[in-house]
């Protein structure tokens, strides 16, 4: 499975585009729910998660970004408010770029807005892949679902070596079960040979 960057820009080029780094504690918001798109981000270090609550509180987890990669991207495109928070889960470091130079930026070097379409066009199709999944009952098969998408961020030149950064509260908030339904359903996974948990990390 081919793989994309979903982005890396350049840090160098960024900065001279008016970008600055930002440094975040775990926790702190990126941007909330209902913001305006201002920023291209880019992460240097750390992790962010993009997430929002249904009316009972319950998180649901959209998608987690690590390093070198971007987030809310599409969003600069669109005259629309964010429709989920950016929340660091550990320290973390991010370039930002303000929209109108970021602009500027990629009418300067067609080539990123190229890489640009590539990366969300990999995106949706993955994420429409993670909601057919979503729609079975079997545990399985939306945990499969999950790890395919976050496998295509990811080099696969290796095989079976995608080691799957997140606790298991974390996936089961991805997929919409109870932590105790993705812990039962990861040990079928293993028993079956389909993924291998090595010091209670997830390899798949």
């Amino acid at each position: 499975m081919k793989t994309i960057s979903c982005m890396n820009i350049d840090d160098e080029l960024l900065y001279s585009s008016g970008g600055d780094i930002k440094k975040y504690k775990k926790g702190e918001l990126v941007y909330r729910e209902g913001d305006h798109a201002l920023y291209y981000f880019q992460i240097r270090e750390g992790k962010v998660k993009l997430n929002n609550y249904d009316d009972e509180g319950k998180e649901f987890i959209h998608n987690i970004f690590g390093g070198k990669q971007s987030f809310g991207d599409s969003m600069l495109f669109l005259d629309k408010f964010y429709p989920t928070n950016a929340v660091c889960i550990e320290a973390s470091e991010i370039i930002r770029v303000p929209k109108d130079r970021f602009v500027e930026l990629i009418k300067k070097h067609p080539h990123l807005s190229l890489e640009m379409n590539a990366c969300l066009s990999q995106r949706l199709y993955f994420k429409a892949i993670m909601l057919q999944s979503m729609a079975s009952l079997n545990p399985a098969s939306r945990l499969k679902g999950l790890l395919d998408y976050l496998k295509s961020y990811h080099d696969d030149s290796c095989g079976s070596c995608f080691q799957v950064g997140l606790t298991r509260q974390q996936i089961a908030n991805l997929v919409g079960l109870r932590v105790e339904t993705v812990i039962r359903a990861l040990k079928k996974m293993e028993k079956e040979g389909n993924i291998k948990i090595e010091n209670r990390k997830i390899v798949y």
